[in-house]
């Protein structure tokens, strides 16, 4: 079952959402300039990009951390290769934050350049997949099917936005020497958060007080993020989600298997 072209459209061997991108700004990607203290949070959909995108600006933004600065997540850390809102990417203030579900060979040439930072959030397969099938049905933007088996198939043959899962996470490991990249995975971060916040501190070369890092630990969590605006319907276009269908921040768990 291939997927429909009002979703998806496929350049050089990948799906990109219809509408988001086109093959000409995708392209145009590999030499957008990068700056050393520029930050990419990497994964394949549904692995704790959000998740991850909060924590990170809570690290580097008192604002954020606080609450005094009220912007959503997608302003703090957008989607590089989908910029509906028109943002200036060039221009925003350093330290930039980005997210991407690309795969390493449309990134920027410059990510090579052994200084500017990525963190790559990867996750259990199994759990992608609910979470996938279940956003799939609140996002205007993704092709519904409300058959489980049949978008199982799907997923398993890399048709949707990502492609497969293992091919997805292999290229970016293969570029582990090339580029200056921790590797986290969602379930260490479920499991030991403080470590987790941690390790992205030491990557950074940041420094927080127990008093900040305790902060960010009940921020950051599933409870308090599912009632933050500015995280839970945060969304390029936020009309594109149908809430009535369900959440965006569903459960927050890392339970493999789960079809509830």
């Amino acid at each position: 079952m291939e997927p429909s072209e009002k979703y998806l459209f496929k350049h050089k061997g990948c799906y990109f959402i219809q509408g988001f991108a086109t093959p000409e700004y995708i392209d145009s990607l590999q030499d957008f300039e990068i700056r050393d203290s520029d930050v990419f949070i990497v994964s394949y959909p549904k692995s704790g990009t959000r998740w991850t995108q909060h924590i990170l600006s809570m690290i580097c933004y008192e604002g954020h951390r606080n609450g005094t600065e009220g912007t959503d997540l997608f302003g703090r850390a957008p989607q590089l290769e989908y910029n509906i809102r028109k943002m200036d990417y060039a221009n925003r203030p350093s330290p930039r934050h980005f997210a991407t579900h690309m795969h390493c060979q449309f990134v920027p040439r410059g990510l090579g350049n052994g200084r500017t930072k990525v963190i790559y959030v990867a996750r259990n397969p199994k759990d992608v997949l609910v979470s996938f099938y279940h956003y799939s049905k609140i996002a205007a933007n993704i092709e519904g099917i409300e058959d489980f088996d049949i978008f199982m198939e799907r997923f398993l043959a890399g048709k949707m936005v990502g492609d497969l899962w293992l091919d997805h996470i292999e290229g970016w490991w293969a570029q582990k020497d090339n580029f200056n990249i921790l590797f986290l995975m969602y379930e260490e971060m479920k499991k030991n958060l403080r470590s987790s916040i941690l390790k992205i501190c030491n990557f950074l070369g940041k420094s927080l007080t127990e008093k900040v890092l305790d902060d960010i630990l009940v921020k950051a969590s599933f409870e308090k993020m599912r009632t933050d605006p500015r995280i839970c319907i945060a969304y390029p276009l936020p009309e594109l989600l149908n809430h009535s269908k369900g959440r965006f921040l569903r459960k927050g768990k890392s339970v493999a298997g789960d079809n509830q």
